[in-house]
């Protein structure tokens, strides 16, 4: 016996086989979470003298109140700019000297071990894209043969 299966529309958006429905414009731009409203409202007009109470706080010696402080006036970096020698990648045989300078510039320690594994993860992008390249122009080739 077989069953056929609809897509009617429910509440949430989505049809019947849990997939949205066609046009469905997910949560509207600028709204807000229903936590965030409880907190504005819960602040009220409050953040201007509770910003001023934590600085009072942190001059006064609370640590708590100046790492919360020093968070917001300087926060840790996520990632900054790296600057070593490495030569252009175009094609596959570019990868192994690009490895190299991407060793050792993180050997002598110019880049991070974290910073070293950001550009290798690009160049194994970079490594990617090449070999699907390479790998369509090869089924061009086979492709264009005559039978």
């Amino acid at each position: 016996m077989k069953v056929q299966m609809t897509t009617k529309s429910r509440k949430n958006g989505r049809n019947t086989d849990g997939k949205f429905g066609p046009g469905n414009p997910g949560r509207p731009i600028g709204s807000r979470h229903k936590t965030t409203l409880a907190v504005e409202s819960l602040l009220g007009g409050e953040a201007e003298r509770l910003t001023r109470k934590v600085i009072e706080l942190a001059l006064a010696g609370d640590t708590t109140a100046l790492r919360l402080c020093m968070d917001r006036i300087a926060p840790v970096p996520k990632s900054r700019p790296v600057k070593f020698d490495i030569p252009m990648v175009r094609a596959a045989a570019d990868l192994p000297p690009a490895l190299t300078a991407l060793m050792q510039a993180a050997g002598s320690g110019n880049l991070t071990p974290d910073e070293a594994a950001s550009v290798a993860g690009l160049l194994e992008l970079q490594r990617r894209a090449i070999e699907t390249a390479e790998i369509e122009a090869r089924l061009s080739a086979l492709e264009a043969r005559p039978k």
